[in-house]
């Protein structure tokens, strides 16, 4: 079976139930098909059949669902482009994808056009679960952006796997603020609406100032964010917070790691504990708290059912509970390979198990902490430093919102850790500095502070470390 004939226990069986809310405006369920269908015929005509790539350039919009769900239905590869990358970005992903077909804002009006003429009825397509129905690229912080190729069956399995564990049903009403050309709102978002039938409000991008009016005026039970949305809903006043988590069944974090202290100050100010799962543009989602059970700060939780994880070191054997080692992980969630790379594709395997690059440590009852990329291990002296453990202990002093550690070149240690801080009230390095003295080994102390505007991060909100500000001269040799 393919996604369209998942999909059809909401397209065709819920028809007349309301699905979607777009800028005020109610589709059922059945006009969500009608639409797609008629993409289909419009995306036909300009030549477009099974294999080929369509890439879309565009914001969250019901064009943007229309046309996924006509590819999905031919059979073509889906192709969303992060709206922040230029022309340099661009070109690379154009270049290495070969579309047939490019959508932006300005091929729009046309397209729609097109299609108001074409028929609502659409021909079915062979098509199998293992099918590509979408090449997503990685953000290429370390290297090449890479396209995942992402099957019919990765998606479902994906979608009915976070269905069945968040309890998603028919009667949730869902607020869809994140990208959807990014896996979090692609893979996640439109497949758990789809695949529960929850009437679901999609926003253009999440708005902080408008957010409070947004969750008051919708009520939803569902919502899925990153780390940088809880920060900013933490500004929510006291009264609307209470009311809002009230109605809130479920909010789920991901994408980047959640701060231990942003779950404890959002459960305290909103009466809710977020979920904080795991996840990647190559797998989808692989572990995350328990919906029943402790969700654990600072822990992404336990493997999804039908995913195996594995800690190991270096050289590919499971180490012992309690210490440091890289995900590897099976399961029908992993892509087909990246795009054109087989020797990429052959690297990020070893014996049927997907390298993920993330450190962590599985405690004894189960719980996977995450410590960071390898690539962002800081190597100081011989010893490894994993950066979200200082980031974490600087986000609970007072005036730091956010933190990120990173490492720079040190003449006799190789590398030191320097911490880049965004404040929300005035603070005092030196008096940090001795609060870190006193709660982290020597060798664990930021070397500097840097305090910023804002952090480098993706749309998702992940940071991007690569970016972060170097420092004018090599840090001295003490």
């Amino acid at each position: 079976m393919n996604l369209r004939d998942r999909f059809a226990v909401s397209l065709i069986h819920r028809a007349a139930e309301p699905a979607l809310e777009w800028q005020g405006a109610v589709y059922a369920f059945g006009e969500i098909d009608a639409r797609s269908n008629r993409m289909a015929h419009a995306l036909t005509a300009r030549g477009l059949s099974r294999g080929d790539r369509l890439c879309v350039y565009l914001a969250n919009s019901l064009d943007f669902i229309d046309i996924f769900l006509a590819c999905v239905k031919l059979g073509v590869i889906f192709v969303p482009i992060n709206i922040l990358y230029r022309e340099r970005e661009l070109s690379h992903i154009l270049s290495d994808a070969e579309p047939k077909i490019y959508i932006t804002d300005a091929d729009l009006p046309a397209l729609r056009a097109e299609a108001e003429t074409k028929s609502s009825e659409l021909a079915a397509v062979d098509l199998t679960a293992d099918s590509p129905a979408a090449l997503v690229y990685t953000s290429g912080t370390t290297g090449v952006s890479k396209g995942a190729i992402l099957t019919h069956n990765n998606f479902y399995f994906n979608g009915s796997t976070l269905v069945d564990s968040w309890r998603i049903t028919s009667a949730d009403r869902f607020l869809l603020a994140l990208p959807l050309f990014h896996v979090h709102a692609l893979g996640n978002g439109i497949h758990c609406w789809l695949l529960s039938g929850c009437f679901t409000r999609l926003l253009e991008r999440f708005e902080h100032e408008k957010a409070t009016a947004e969750f008051l005026d919708f009520k939803p039970t569902l919502f899925f964010g990153v780390p940088t949305v809880y920060v900013r809903l933490l500004e929510t006043a006291p009264a609307a917070a209470r009311e809002i988590g009230q109605r809130m069944r479920l909010l789920v974090s991901g994408s980047a790691p959640l701060p231990a202290q942003v779950l404890e100050n959002f459960r305290e100010l909103f009466g809710h504990t977020i979920l904080e799962r795991y996840g990647m543009t190559e797998t989808l989602m692989n572990i995350g708290n328990p919906y029943d059970g402790e969700r654990r700060p600072g822990s992404v939780g336990f493997p999804f059912p039908g995913i195996t994880a594995r800690v190991v070191d270096s050289d590919g054997r499971d180490v012992p509970d309690g210490e440091t080692g890289e995900v590897y992980l099976k399961g029908p969630n992993l892509f087909a390979g990246y795009w054109r790379r087989d020797e990429a594709t052959r690297n990020a395997f070893q014996d049927g198990w997907f390298k993920t690059g993330d450190l962590c440590i599985r405690s004894a009852d189960g719980y996977h902490t995450l410590c960071g990329r390898r690539s962002d291990l800081i190597i100081s002296g011989g010893f490894n430093i994993y950066p979200r453990e200082i980031e974490e202990f600087l986000v609970e002093q007072p005036g730091i919102a956010e933190a990120a550690v990173a490492g720079e070149p040190h003449p006799v240690r190789g590398e030191v850790p320097v911490a880049f801080l965004v404040t929300n009230a005035p603070i005092d390095t030196a008096a940090l500095e001795v609060v870190c003295r006193a709660n982290l080994a020597s060798f664990k102390i930021p070397r500097r502070f840097q305090i910023v505007d804002q952090l480098p991060r993706n749309a998702l909100g992940k940071v991007q470390k690569h970016l972060l500000p170097k420092a004018d001269l090599v840090i001295g040799t003490t």
